[in-house]
């Protein structure tokens, strides 16, 4: 049994080699000869013996250690990244503290300064405060490689890779349009966050706040839907955007009960994404509404359980892993070139037909083909 304080002057005795030789063989640096480094792995084994990786670190000035701060770790969506992360770390020999913000700033804050307390070589932060965080642009400021995920923050230099959530959302409706829908209703978490309101962003024609890439991905959509219908020609109704303010499928099952059971409801929903579709799907059941027969669905983010209902449900699939991967490569590099400069990168996501939305009969088309 190994002893708790076994050292490398342990293992030189047993080794009977110095303890600087040992040292060599067992920080794998400099010269010692196969039969004596054979020896020394030899003792090392014997005795149990585990370096000081901490030692190590502060001698080294790394810690081979790259933080994660997401907004639920229990998320599919976070998931996914989570795992495309964990994977490119360890082909790289990099361990990972993962810590859960809850979509609050004050956690959030407590998650960043546990990281840098660790000493982290890096983070990947998902950010909860896309406009101020001030606790982010201190840590880029103290020089902490840092990568953001899915969102960006206003003003703040550093590598970042998201979605294309605009121009994705604008294709997924102005399908759903092409399929001859004129009631389409979002269902999305729109938070009031940095002065975005739903009157703000339908305010201009064609929609489009300048600084709608540093709201979250829920308002970027809704740009998205507004300008599908720009593109067709057709007026956008505000009574078919349902603000959900909470991010809950239970509120969102909420609304979507509400607008379905509306004197003029929908031909077809759109949802922001997976916990919105959830809600969704609650919602449809509890009115006895059928996919397609009754209600057209369309959902942001494609969930695992979409696949195994009949029919299947259309969904606009985020690459998530890839992602993660991608994530981790760009803080990779920018640990080892910290003065390049900061790299933005978008991903585009895919339409996954599935069944679950329905041609309606038409006469004249948008863009020149049936129109309801």
């Amino acid at each position: 049994m190994r002893k708790a304080t076994t050292t490398i002057a342990d293992v030189a005795r047993k080794a009977n080699v110095s303890t600087a030789t040992a040292g060599r063989v067992l920080g794998n640096y400099g010269y010692a000869s196969e039969t004596v480094r054979k020896k020394v792995q030899k003792a090392a084994r014997e005795l149990g013996y585990r370096p000081n990786h901490l030692a190590r670190s502060l001698i080294r000035g790394e810690t081979r250690t790259i933080g994660v701060v997401v907004g639920d770790i229990q998320s599919p969506f976070y998931a996914r990244i989570i795992r495309g992360i964990s994977d490119v770390a360890r082909a790289s020999d990099m361990g990972l503290i993962i810590t859960n913000s809850d979509e609050a700033t004050d956690l959030e804050e407590q998650s960043v300064e546990l990281l840098m307390d660790k000493k982290v070589d890096g983070m990947i932060v998902s950010p909860c405060d896309t406009i101020n965080a001030a606790h982010l642009r201190a840590a880029h400021e103290a020089g902490i490689p840092m990568v953001l995920i899915d969102r960006r923050v206003k003003g703040l230099e550093v590598d970042s890779i998201s979605l294309d959530s605009v121009g994705s959302a604008r294709a997924g409706v102005g399908d759903l349009l092409r399929a001859g829908h004129r009631r389409i209703a979002l269902v999305a978490e729109l938070a009031g966050t940095g002065g975005m309101t739903i009157e703000r962003i339908m305010s201009s024609s064609p929609p489009g706040p300048p600084d709608i890439n540093y709201h979250y991905p829920s308002w970027q959509r809704l740009l998205g839907y507004l300008l599908a219908h720009h593109d067709a020609g057709i007026a956008p109704q505000s009574d078919l955007i349902c603000q959900v303010k909470s991010y809950s499928s239970k509120v969102a099952a909420k609304k979507a009960v509400e607008i379905l059971r509306s004197d003029t409801p929908p031909t077809a929903l759109f949802t922001a994404d997976g916990v919105m579709s959830a809600g969704v799907m609650a919602a449809v059941k509890e009115v006895g509404a059928r996919i397609p027969d009754d209600i057209s669905l369309l959902c942001f983010d494609d969930m695992d359980w979409m696949e195994f209902m009949v029919p299947g449900i259309d969904a606009i699939s985020q690459p998530r892993k890839q992602m993660g991967q991608m994530a981790a490569r760009l803080l990779m590099e920018r640990i080892a070139d910290p003065t390049s400069e900061p790299r933005v990168l978008d991903l585009v996501p895919r339409h996954v037909e599935r069944g679950s939305i329905r041609q309606i009969l038409t006469t004249k088309g948008v863009n020149g083909g049936p129109d309801a």
